[in-house]
């Protein structure tokens, strides 16, 4: 089976090669990792940081689009993973071109959070919309079914009890690296009797640390965020996937975020996000509590860190860790690899 695939984000290609796991005969065409297989584009081309940035690549991702619409001719089937300010008005498109071939929605866009009228267009658009957090299905009228969550499938390891090192990931992105990192060495140094390890993508090669990173001898340096982050005691965590990384592994953490001035004023106060961290989102739609502390822009200090470090209740972490991994109950792929296969 041949299945147009257009997955953009690093963590979604992740959970993609978690179900070529249960359907390794699948032939994927379009945009995924390089390593998955041979893309239209590879995921590197497609990365973005925030609004200003999406708009001055708007005419090449509209190029992309129209070569996605083309591939799809070759494909039995289509699916299309996060990303929603592309795949939502691709999904239109290819709706529009072939009416009769299936197209699946997996991670789906954070309705939850902001634009609720996404909803109205996926229903119309999708076939199957496969969502990956219990309470999002609520949001839809039909066709969406919680198929657990993919991270269950991919995180193979707990905390250690023992662990004495100290995590730090200041993110993948030159803008949100070029903020955090030198706090984070900062407060690497007012704890200089405990081992640091700086978590890195395993995709980025030695010049590319070198120039987004410059000096890291303070640490120790791991491209695997699940080993690093079960052998540290504590975690600094930029948002993203590894803040519910950290979460379902059970290693304590605060979150530290500076994001540019205008997407932080637009998320705010156009789109009323009020949480950035995925494991408080999911436990304030679980039973209204919350699990790890969030810092933002100009509350990312040292000082404000160390406090974090010092003062966070880690048993009172572990429990809500528990209580998240219970509500999100079982991993997604193989369920998500038998509605492509049938």
């Amino acid at each position: 089976m041949k299945l147009l695939v257009s997955a953009l984000e690093p963590s979604s290609n992740l959970h993609l090669k978690e179900v070529l796991r249960h359907a390794p005969d699948l032939e994927l065409l379009g945009i995924f990792d390089k390593s998955l297989g041979n893309p239209l584009h590879d995921i590197s081309e497609m990365a973005i940081m925030g609004v200003v940035d999406a708009i001055k690549k708007l005419r090449w991702f509209f190029k992309v689009a129209d070569e996605m619409v083309s591939l799809a001719k070759e494909a039995d089937k289509i699916l299309l993973m996060d990303s929603s300010g592309f795949n939502l008005p691709l999904a239109k498109r290819l709706k529009k071109a072939y009416p009769n071939k299936e197209i699946l929605y997996y991670i789906l866009p954070q309705v939850w959070a902001s634009r609720p009228k996404r909803v109205k267009k996926l229903e119309q658009y999708c076939d199957h919309l496969l969502g990956i957090l219990p309470f999002e299905i609520d949001y839809y009228q039909s066709k969406a079914q919680y198929v657990g969550h993919p991270l269950l499938d991919e995180i193979h390891i707990t905390h250690q009890e023992n662990a004495t090192s100290i995590a730090f990931m200041p993110g993948s992105r030159r803008a949100e690296i070029s903020k955090l990192l030198p706090i984070f060495q900062a407060v690497r140094r007012e704890l200089s009797d405990k081992q640091a390890i700086i978590i890195i993508p395993k995709n980025f090669s030695s010049e590319k640390i070198k120039t987004l990173y410059g000096d890291l001898s303070e640490f120790e340096i791991s491209r695997n965020t699940h080993d690093a982050l079960a052998q540290s005691e504590f975690a600094f965590i930029c948002s993203g996937t590894a803040t519910l990384e950290a979460a379902l592994i059970g290693t304590p953490f605060t979150l530290s975020y500076i994001a540019k001035k205008i997407d932080y004023f637009i998320a705010t106060k156009f789109l009323n996000i009020t949480q950035v961290g995925l494991a408080n989102i999911i436990l304030t739609h679980h039973n209204n509590t919350t699990l790890h502390n969030e810092l933002l822009q100009e509350e990312v200090t040292v000082e404000n860190l160390l406090r974090e470090y010092y003062e966070t209740n880690r048993s009172l972490f572990d429990q809500k860790a528990q209580e998240l991994k219970a509500y999100l109950a079982q991993g997604s792929s193989a369920g998500v690899a038998e509605i492509i296969l049938h």
